[in-house]
């Protein structure tokens, strides 16, 4: 073989390689489809935020009087909140719709609570926000708690859910924050303190402020949890009632509802754990550990189950068990090899998981055992806990665990007892560490499979009919980024928590070919097909938010969430881009969105934007007003054109649905008085290809189409059971909206009629089962550009034009991507091949007959999809072992006799 031009040769090879590398991933082709040039960047440097800290919201306690449940909630599932090293909190819903409790795609994320910059979250709790009010049994919504965390310094931070913001702080007043805990009743927090004192906060009629502080000790508060509620005595029902001087029935029903808290326990760093009376404050029994050549043992974690047990963790890698009437160790268990961080309860309290450095979750078991051989064959069967299983699902340091359904530490007589043929559903532990990756494991007690609920349970993940901790399969969700693709500039953008990166992927002519984007060091051919051209970082209150860059690479805008930066780019004579900021877009933004109230300066930051497609136009949805801004760039100065206030609107919500009709904010007309209505997140917005129609959507699944040629509000949409995860248009049909739910459904609209069509309302019982069951949830969805027609099709030999020819769309998750033809019944004719006019979606490659959907799944995870043009796709993913790579060795420790 000649040697004489070897970059043709790898040219040529890599050529071929494109041509095939379609079919070969398992993408069905159709006939028509041709060869395409796929570039696979993987030289983004995004890197997600470590987990911290995972919570759920607690289930109110039970009625003291017998009040039968409102309704059933075993097909409920609570919201996940998930705490990063960064700073920021996501909050995630379960994609099952209403009355399912299976989803494929399990908790995904809602909505995510940018942190103050800098900052971290090491602690997360989740309270009822009025628990005396709160109905039991019932499933709490987000609208229904209160969210606090704190992040290492002496402040506790309370959020503002539906804002995305903080809505108060508190100090401490005894130095920096090392543990947060909620009494059963959410109407205290309790707080472990640098000082070495436990502090209370009252939480009631939705207030924070400093109830008691307990006595100091000369040790750091490293851990705390609270004691089993015990409802309040008769005589102390009774003197409250007396000295309030009330003698009503209502009042008395509402004090026989009080539950009373007795005592807490809390784990030093002085080698011991406390009990204290909360009544007094003071510590009542002191619980010794183990300790090693003298030096202090950490107690990281503490629980305590109903019946009083104590469970406790320490940087020994030891689990005990105490008893807490008599403060003595009942077992103790070297579980692990490092500190244990971490410890959840399952939610019949016969289970309790550990977890910590060594990446090693460990299961605890309570089981019975026989009576003594020396006692009477009439003496009760006694119990124990034993360590019954263990498994690794994480590569570093896990730091939080947390079971859902959470655990409640009331007697058994105030249990609720299921039906007899009630579905069981198995609980699912959720952990998370330095590894970036949440992990959802079904952990149903080995003992339960052999019970008579063992027909009745159901595993909710779908991953597998194993529901056993030992045995079932876990499943991760994928992490995100925040990426923008500029079609025409060939220009890609990653936003990180302060910053923004873009790279410029450069056009190869001359043959297709793929562009792994390796390091240059490494592969000489692959030295020019990229480059980074910008790299900016900001001075921002809150971690970056939303970014958006125009297809034309003129405009990039920023933001966190108070402040929207818009710039403009150019590139100068070393082909770098330069940015310049437009100084008078925020007084431009303050003179149209209105301030809350007059302690609140102006918000201009912004939830989402989106460019029209001929980046004449930047189409903005602020954070704390929810207005949609329609802002010209075409002149010198950007000018706003006209704000939308429908998404203020909660007055045409009913039961979770849309009222639709005329009404003060629907009539498209401006409205500056927002205040008194509670903050609504715009979530996604798209402008059709044709620039004609915008529609955006918020987290009350509420879907609002606006004309952008006349700027007017349009029509509402009718309403979705689940906040739509991706909005695009049809680029050949740019009326057809596809909205995208996080369970994979999808739903069709057409937006110049309000309404479904006909063709499209049986739509989601012809999509194959494999897409609906994907693991992943569709990011994103992608249409491959027409190309010009060719000479045949311009002199009219094939009669289906480009205009009529049906849409292939690539759909993609973090962990797969498949190709899907949509069909619009009767748009197009003249096939040379029949098929059923009413099918209306089939697989790419489907004649007729039905065939299984193949779905490709090695490129992973996937965190951006889009077409530079016919032919030339670009794919951005970032592999977890390349971030992994980045962190700092895992735990390893070595066996005797091993290598």
């Amino acid at each position: 073989m000649s040697r004489a031009n070897p970059r043709q040769s790898s040219r040529s090879i890599k050529a071929k390689a494109a041509t095939s590398l379609w079919t070969r991933s398992g993408v069905q082709t159709c006939a028509m489809s041709r060869p395409i040039a796929v570039h696979r960047c993987r030289f983004v440097d995004y890197s997600p935020s470590p987990i911290t800290a995972i919570a759920f919201p607690p289930l109110p306690l039970p009625s003291l009087k017998g009040k039968k449940p409102e309704r059933d909630s075993k097909d409920k599932f609570g919201t996940l909140g998930v705490g990063h090293a960064n700073g920021n909190i996501d909050l995630l819903e379960w994609t099952g719709e209403e009355g399912e409790i299976q989803a494929s795609q399990a908790w995904q994320v809602r909505k995510t609570l940018p942190g103050p910059c800098p900052s971290k979250v090491d602690s997360l709790v989740f309270t009822l926000r009025y628990p005396d009010i709160f109905p039991s049994d019932i499933v709490p919504s987000s609208s229904d708690l209160r969210l606090f965390s704190s992040g290492g310094g002496s402040e506790l931070v309370e959020w503002d859910i539906s804002r995305s913001c903080v809505r108060r702080t508190i100090s401490s007043q005894g130095g920096a924050i090392w543990s947060v805990a909620a009494n059963p009743a959410s109407t205290l927090l309790a707080l472990g303190c640098e000082d070495g004192a436990v502090r209370l906060l009252s939480l009631v009629a939705d207030t924070l402020q400093h109830h008691r502080r307990f006595d100091r000790i000369k040790s750091r508060i490293l851990s705390i949890a609270w004691g089993p509620p015990t409802p309040r005595p008769p005589k102390q029902q009774t003197a409250k009632k007396t000295n309030t001087g009330s003698d009503s029935d209502d009042d008395s029903d509402d004090d026989e509802d009080e539950w009373m808290d007795t005592w807490l326990v809390t784990g030093g760093s002085d080698s011991s754990l406390r009990k204290w009376d909360v009544a007094t404050g003071r510590s009542t029994d002191r619980m010794g550990t183990d300790k090693i050549k003298g030096e202090r043992t950490l107690v990281w974690t503490v629980g305590v189950l109903a019946d009083g047990t104590i469970v406790s963790g320490d940087s020994l890698g030891t689990v005990k068990f105490w008893d807490s009437m008599t403060c003595t160790q009942t077992c103790s268990f070297t579980a692990h090899g490092a500190d244990v961080l971490c410890l959840a309860i399952g939610p019949e309290g016969t289970s309790v998981f550990s977890s910590g450095v060594d990446q090693k979750i460990v299961q605890f078991s309570y089981v019975p055992t026989g009576p003594e051989p020396s006692s009477s064959a009439s003496s009760a069967t006694r119990a124990q806990w034993i360590q019954s299983g263990s498994r690794r699902v994480h590569s570093h340091d896990v730091r939080s665990l947390a079971v859902w359904p959470p655990y409640s530490p009331i007697p058994a007589s105030h249990k609720r007892k299921p039906s007899a043929n009630a579905t069981y559903i198995a609980p699912v532990l959720v952990s998370g560490g330095l590894d970036m990756s949440i992990a959802l494991t079904p952990a149903l007690p080995a003992s339960m499979t052999s019970s008579s609920i063992a027909p009745r349970i159901v595993n909710p993940l779908t991953t597998r009919v194993v529901t056993t901790f030992e045995d079932s399969y876990y499943r991760r969700i994928a992490y995100t980024a925040s990426m923008c693709i500029s079609r025409k500039a060939r220009l890609v953008a990653s936003m990180h928590e302060t910053g923004i990166n873009i790279w410029r992927i450069l056009d190869i002519p001359g043959s297709s070919v793929i562009l792994d984007g390796v390091d240059a060091s490494t592969d000489p051919e692959m030295r020019t097909a990229w480059e980074k051209v910008l790299e900016m970082d900001f001075n921002v209150r809150t971690n970056l938010i939303a970014s958006a860059l125009s297809d034309d690479g003129r405009w990039l805008v920023v933001s966190d969430m108070y402040e929207a930066k818009l710039f403009e780019l150019s590139s100068n004579p070393a082909g770098n881009l330069t940015a310049r900021r437009v100084r008078t877009f925020t007084s431009i933004l303050e003179t149209r969105i209105p301030a809350q109230n007059s302690q609140n300066p102006v918000s201009t930051g912004g939830s989402s934007f989106t460019f029209a497609p001929d980046s004449s136009k930047l189409i903005m949805a602020s954070t704390i007003t929810s207005l949609i801004l329609v802002i010209d760039l075409s002149s010198e100065v950007p000018t706003v054109l006209r704000s939308f206030n429908q998404h203020c609107n909660t007055g045409s919500i009913s039961s979770g649905r849309i009222v639709r009709g005329p009404n003060k904010l629907t009539t498209g007309e401006d409205e500056q008085s927002v205040g008194g209505i509670d903050s609504i997140t715009v979530m996604k917005m798209v402008v059709s290809p044709d620039g004609q129609w915008l529609a955006t959507s918020d987290d009350l699944c509420r879907i609002f189409i606006f004309n952008l040629d006349s700027i007017q509000y349009h029509t509402t949409l009718p309403s979705l059971p689940l906040p739509p995860s991706v909005l695009v248009f049809v680029p050949n049909n740019p009326q057809i909206l596809l909205a995208v739910l996080p369970n994979n459904t999808i739903h069709l609209f057409h937006v110049e009629h309000g309404e479904v069509p006909s063709w499209g309302r049986e739509f989601n019982s012809r999509l194959p089962k494999q897409f609906l069951s994907a693991p992943d949830p569709v990011i994103g969805v992608a249409f491959e550009p027409i190309p010009p027609p060719s000479d045949n099709e311009m002199t009219g030999i094939v009669s289906h034009t480009p205009s009529t020819r049906p849409k292939e769309a690539i759909f993609y998750g973090s962990s797969w991507l498949c190709k899907l033809e949509l069909d619009w019944g009767g748009n197009h004719t003249g096939r040379s091949r029949k098929r059923p006019r009413q099918t209306g979606l089939v697989t790419v490659g489907e004649m007729g007959s039905e065939r299984k959907l193949r779905m490709v799944t090695h490129y992973r995870p996937i965190l951006a999809l889009d077409f530079f043009g016919p032919g030339e796709l670009i794919l951005v993913e970032r592999p977890l072992v390349e971030v992994l790579s980045k962190l700092p060795p895992a735990f390893f420790k070595p066996k005797y006799g091993q290598t």
